[in-house]
């Protein structure tokens, strides 16, 4: 199957299982805000993991948990970081953010409890033993706390008060935690399913997801909003460093494209089963959203 197949295929595995697990919830906000976060997006990171455990001969009903539990974390850090307290976006997926449909205690609750559901999801027997279900909930919590996905929201946070932009270092550091972490993860959870050494799955991610966040700063500066469903120029507007104002628009793709060819590099012990998972790394410098 095709790369574009399997990923429209995986994104509705992933939302059937998030559809599952938020069924039968009270008939409250908090939970229509949780069901309509994680709606629609393309899913990558939920591939990653389905991709990444097929390679490895793990069947798709024993990783879609994993695969949900990302999207719902993922989901849940979107609704935070629209927020007016972090990025104060009006638009995701071109639709209004989960404060603008709610209300702000709305969005800070949803998040919290799709934080908390990402969770769960990593306790369903269907994944492997218990030995497998602790190093997923390990892996998932260092990769979107302190240590990721939430300190480099932190970081990028101070550096729209910081005395000088950053430097392509201290950036590069940021990406890896607010993007690269979760990809990173997403990538490995088949080693992990598989109890296989994650070492390849980390590289390609490690080079993925820093061409990921920088295709996004190119996207900033001559995406379309139709596209992108989001408001662009905000780094720009907000005077933030990125890759694009320290590299050059030229210079910054070409960067991305290096990356992906070393993502695609670090997937040689797989032979022909990472197939879909290079075209995704080139569909990441593709991508028009």
């Amino acid at each position: 199957m095709s790369f574009a197949a399997t990923l429209t295929r995986d994104a509705g595995l992933v939302q059937a299982r998030l559809d599952a697990a938020l069924s039968g919830l009270a008939d409250e906000p908090v939970i229509h805000a949780m069901r309509y976060a994680v709606q629609g997006g393309k899913r990558l990171r939920g591939f990653m993991v389905l991709e990444s455990a097929r390679i490895l001969g793990i069947a798709e009903s024993a990783s879609v948990s994993a695969a949900a539990a990302v999207e719902a974390l993922h989901a849940y850090s979107l609704i935070h970081d629209d927020m007016p307290c972090m990025d104060n976006d009006d638009l995701r997926r071109g639709l209004p953010t989960v404060h603008k449909k709610w209300d702000e205690a709305t969005a800070v609750l949803a998040g919290d409890a799709l934080q908390t559901l990402a969770f769960e999801l990593l306790t369903d027997p269907a994944l492997g033993s218990a030995d497998v279900r602790v190093a997923l909930v390990a892996g998932l919590a260092k990769a979107s706390g302190a240590e990721g996905m939430v300190l480099g929201q932190a970081l990028d946070i101070a550096a729209e008060t910081a005395a000088a932009p950053l430097t392509l270092e201290q950036i590069t550091r940021l990406q890896a935690g607010k993007t690269g972490a979760l990809i990173r993860f997403s990538a490995e959870a088949g080693a992990i399913l598989a109890q296989q050494d994650p070492a390849p799955l980390r590289a390609y991610a490690d080079a993925l997801g820093l061409a990921f966040q920088i295709w996004d700063d190119v996207l900033d500066v001559e995406g379309d909003v139709a596209k992108t469903g989001k408001r662009l120029n905000k780094d720009a507007d907000a005077g933030k460093a990125t890759f694009v104002s320290l590299l050059g628009l030229d210079r910054a793709k070409a960067r991305a494209a290096d990356l992906i060819d070393m993502a695609e590099g670090a997937l040689a012990p797989y032979g022909d089963r990472a197939a879909n998972l290079i075209a995704a790394a080139r569909f990441v410098i593709s991508r028009e959203s």
